[in-house]
C-alpha cells in the first residue's frame, strides 16, 4: 500500500468515525448507512464491469440473493446474523458463478441482455416461490444485530457497515493490483489478445462474476438486517441500472470512482427532494451532461471502451 493511499484511508476513516458525533438527525444517519451499502455493491460491480469489462445488468439478483439468504438463515434456522452474512456471501458467489458459465461466449450487448434476463428470472422466482420467500408479500420482521443483548441502533450499525466497507475497499484494491486484477483488465482491453498470451478467459470471467456476487451478497445481508423487511420489488432491473450509472458516473476501472458515484447518486436525489416529481428529471439531465462532457466519470480511469476505440480510430484516420 502506497503512503498516499494509506493517508487517504486515514483521513476518510477519521471523518467517518467522527460523523456520528456531529450527525444528530436519524434521517442523515440513514443516508450515510445507505451510501455504505451502495458502496459495497458498486465495488462488486466495479470488479465485473470496470475491471473485467463485462456488462452486467443482473447485479440486483446477487443483491437479492444475499438479502434473502441471510434473512432466511436467521429467521428460519435461528442462527446468528454473522452466519447469515457468511451464507449470503457464499450463496451470492455461487449464483455469480452460475451466471458466468452460460454467458462465457457472450460479449457487449448480448451479455447485457442475458444478464438482464437472468435478473428478471431471479425476481420471478422470488415472487412465485411462496413457501420459501413468502412471495410478493416479502419477509417482514427480520432481526437486527445485537451486542451483549443490546440491539444495534443506527449509529452502531453505521460503524459496523463502515468497517465492512473499508475491508471490501481494501480487498478491491488488493485484487486490482494483483495478477488477478491484471488478468481482468487484459480481458477488458482485448479479450482475443488476452487469450493469445495464455490467459484462461473462461476461468477469469467466472471468477469476476463470483467475486462481484460475493460483494453484492454481503451488501444484501446488511440491507436486510438494517431495513428489517425485504420483498421482490426491492431487487429489480432499475436497481441494476442505478448501480451501472454509479459505476460510470464515478469512473469505471478506478475502484474508488464508483464509490464516489454511489455517494453522488444517493445524496443528489435527496438534496433535490424539494423539486418533488421533477427531481429525477434533474438528476437524469445532470447525468447526461456529465456523460457528454466527461464520459470517463468523476475520476477518469483512462479506459477505452469499444465505442470509444472506434471514435479514436476514426479521429486518427481523419487527421491522416
Amino acid at each position: 500500500m502506497t503512503r498516499t493511499r494509506l493517508l487517504q484511508y486515514l483521513v476518510i476513516g477519521i471523518v467517518l468515525i467522527l460523523c456520528p458525533i456531529f450527525i444528530t438527525s436519524s434521517y442523515i444517519m440513514h443516508i450515510a448507512v445507505t451510501i455504505a451499502i451502495y458502496g459495497i455493491l458498486v465495488l462488486g460491480l466495479e470488479l465485473v464491469l470496470g475491471q473485467t469489462g463485462l456488462f452486467s445488468l443482473g447485479h440486483a439478483a446477487f443483491y437479492g440473493m444475499g438479502a434473502y439468504t441471510s434473512a432466511l438463515i436467521v429467521m428460519s434456522l435461528g442462527l446468528p446474523i454473522w452466519i447469515g452474512a457468511i451464507g449470503a456471501v457464499v450463496a451470492s458467489g455461487l449464483l455469480g458463478a452460475l451466471l458466468g458459465f452460460p454467458t462465457l461466449r457472450l460479449r457487449g450487448d448480448y451479455l447485457a441482455i442475458a444478464t438482464l434476463g437472468f435478473g428478471e428470472i431471479f425476481r420471478l422466482i422470488l415472487v412465485n416461490w411462496d413457501s420459501l420467500t413468502n412471495g410478493p408479500m416479502g419477509l417482514p420482521g427480520i432481526s437486527r444485530p445485537q451486542l451483549f443483548g443490546h440491539m444495534f441502533d443506527e449509529t452502531m450499525y453505521f460503524y459496523m457497515i463502515v468497517i465492512a466497507f473499508f475491508l471490501c475497499l481494501a480487498a478491491a484494491y488488493r485484487i486490482s493490483g494483483s495478477f488477478l486484477g491484471r488478468a481482468f483488465r487484459a480481458i477488458r482491453d482485448d479479450e482475443d489478445a488476452a487469450e493469445f498470451v495464455g490467459i484462461n478467459i473462461s476461468k477469469y470471467k467466472i471468477m469476476a462474476f463470483t467475486i462481484g456476487g460475493m460483494y453484492a451478497g454481503l451488501a444484501g445481508s446488511f440491507y436486510a438486517h438494517y431495513i428489517t423487511f425485504i420483498s421482490p420489488d426491492t431487487f429489480v432491473y432499475q436497481d441494476s441500472a442505478t448501480l451501472l450509472a454509479m459505476v460510470f458516473l464515478g469512473g469505471a476501472g478506478t475502484v474508488v470512482g464508483p464509490v464516489l458515484g454511489a455517494v453522488a447518486l444517493v445524496i443528489l436525489p435527496e438534496a433535490l427532494r424539494f423539486l418533488a416529481a421533477w427531481r429525477m428529471l434533474v438528476v437524469g439531465v445532470l447525468m447526461v451532461v456529465m456523460m457528454i462532457y466527461r464520459p470517463q466519470g468523476i475520476i477518469g480511469g483512462g479506459i477505452h471502451w469499444p465505442w470509444q476505440r472506434k471514435e479514436t480510430l476514426a479521429a486518427l484516420e481523419k487527421k491522416q
